[in-house]
């Protein structure tokens, strides 16, 4: 283990005056294949200070200028498309068909925000009163930082910051220890396209870090993506230091299967976002809500051979549709709470815990693990589990199954699978989650849409990317003006109405 991985401030590599360090692992192998500097608060200070200092010049520049930078950094990502997904699969685990896939919704938020100039253009009114003209400009926040999980560390970092550097911020990441190279890769593109030296920083480590972008005055707006009690705390902390911030948290996301629609679509649906990315997705779906027993019934009968039959192994080997968890420790967190569905009394139809992969025994593998007869009380459903288990509860009828998804603490995505129009059409304008599916298993948007979920999965007013993304990272600022003519106009005492 030779390589080592530090920090991008400036416009340079770093290696930082941190005294602490941990190692990145291959999930499929468990060897070390990496030492990662931590940054210390000073490190973090530096990169700050980067951003803050090539502020002035960058916001000058025009938004035209600054869109060119990101239609050559577009350029140079197609370029290495393989070499970036290559990396994201090699330290997170997932297969290289999802890691390209991570890799090229990251750049549609990249080609979104190379229409930059036309994003910023505001709005006019001539003669709002007599002689008088009023027009809105969105400008810069300011300096920006993202944290983000080690779930897609290509992805989402790109929800991020191509939109925020378009408008003319500059901007400081801080993603997962777990799976650095990739953002560190990106850094080196960003470089390459021209971007000046300190409008794109990477500081990597952990908790001292993050409490040092939260707190240091000179941090405007933070962007955060990861679980629920973290985020809220991101929130708040944030808040309380006169940032404004975007928090995005976890997930349970129900998947409704009403009794008229197709079994085996509704059942590949769900392999796909149960089991796809081994559930390490923020979008999976992990709760199944069958409406009827009868619906139940053909439902796992047709989910439980498709689960014993996933085909999982290193991400990089042909053919193989899931990979390992993260780390260790994520494993055993995932298979407690298998066991602890067990002890609640739930159906454990498929078990995926002694699952070994010839050849890579020491890898982070866990099977497909399919639950069914799962009730709300049961922590298996509260609680987000963030692996490759699905579970199955049984609703009576239609109106119960909404109201599972309505009650949950959590409203990220839902999904309907269903024939019916009329029904569809009500549970999409009804039920209480940020994003929904219509015979759409992971409802997410476009890069030219926004992405964000409801209640305790979003915590501040404003989704990431789309046009939710322009309005976090700019500042609207209205402007009134008259020109004097030869009329003298006398002093008014009462509220100007623009007559």
């Amino acid at each position: 283990m030779s390589k080592k991985i530090g920090h991008w401030i400036n416009g340079e590599h770093r290696s930082g005056a941190g005294e602490r360090s941990g190692e990145v692992y291959n999930p499929a192998t468990s060897k070390a294949t990496a030492t990662l500097a931590y940054a210390s608060a000073d490190d973090t200070r530096e990169a700050i200070l980067a951003a803050r200092a090539a502020l002035p010049e960058w916001a000058a520049r025009t938004p035209l200028a600054r869109a060119r930078v990101l239609f050559r950094f577009k350029a140079l990502m197609e370029e290495h498309f393989e070499e970036l997904a290559g990396l994201v699969s090699s330290e997170h685990g997932k297969v290289m068909s999802d890691a390209r896939g991570e890799v090229t919704r990251g750049m549609e938020v990249v080609e979104f925000a190379c229409g930059i100039p036309h994003l910023l253009k505001g709005e006019h009114s001539e003669n709002v009163g007599t002689r008088v003209d009023s027009w809105s400009v969105q400008q810069p926040v300011g300096v920006c930082a993202g944290i983000t999980p080690f779930n897609f560390p290509a992805m989402v970092p790109m929800w991020m910051f191509p939109i925020a550097i378009a408008c003319g911020n500059t901007f400081v990441l801080k993603p997962s220890e777990k799976d650095p190279s990739c953002p560190m890769r990106v850094a080196e593109l960003l470089h390459e396209a021209g971007l000046p030296e300190g409008v794109f920083n990477v500081v990597n480590g952990d908790r001292e870090a993050v409490e040092t972008l939260l707190t240091d005055e000179h941090v405007d707006a933070i962007s955060f993506v990861g679980s629920t009690p973290i985020a809220e705390t991101i929130y708040r902390v944030g808040s309380e230091h006169g940032k404004r911030v975007q928090a995005l948290g976890g997930a349970k996301n129900h998947m409704l299967v009403m009794p008229d629609a197709d079994t085996d679509q509704a059942a590949n649906a769900l392999m796909g976002a149960g089991y796809g990315s081994a559930g390490e997705r923020c979008m999976a779906i992990s709760v199944a809500v069958a409406v009827g027993d009868e619906t139940a019934d053909r439902l796992v009968e047709a989910l439980a051979p498709k689960v014993r039959a996933l085909e999982v192994g290193p991400g990089t080997r042909e053919g193989v549709e899931m990979g390992p968890l993260v780390t260790k420790e994520h494993r055993e967190k995932v298979s407690g709470y298998v066991d602890l569905g067990v002890e609640e009394g739930a159906e454990l139809v498929v078990d995926g815990r002694d699952l070994t992969v010839e050849g890579h025994e020491e890898g982070y593998f866990f099977g497909g693990c399919l639950f069914d007869r799962v009730t709300s009380d049961m922590r298996i459903y509260q609680e987000e589990i963030f692996g490759p288990v699905l579970i199955v509860v049984r609703a009576p009828d239609f109106r119960s199954a909404v109201q599972l998804v309505d009650d949950h603490e959590f409203g990220n995505g839902t999904a309907i699978f269903t024939r019916d129009g009329g029904l569809a059409r009500e549970f999409a304008h009804h039920v209480e989650c940020g994003m929904v599916g219509i015979n759409v298993p992971i409802p997410v948007p476009m890069a030219f849409h926004s992405f964000g979920g409801w209640k305790r999965s979003l915590f501040g007013p404003l989704h990431v990317h789309g046009p939710d993304g322009v309005r976090f990272y700019t500042r609207m600022k209205t402007v009134t003006a008259r020109w004097p003519t030869d009329e003298e106009a006398p002093a008014q005492f009462a509220m100007p109405t623009m007559k």
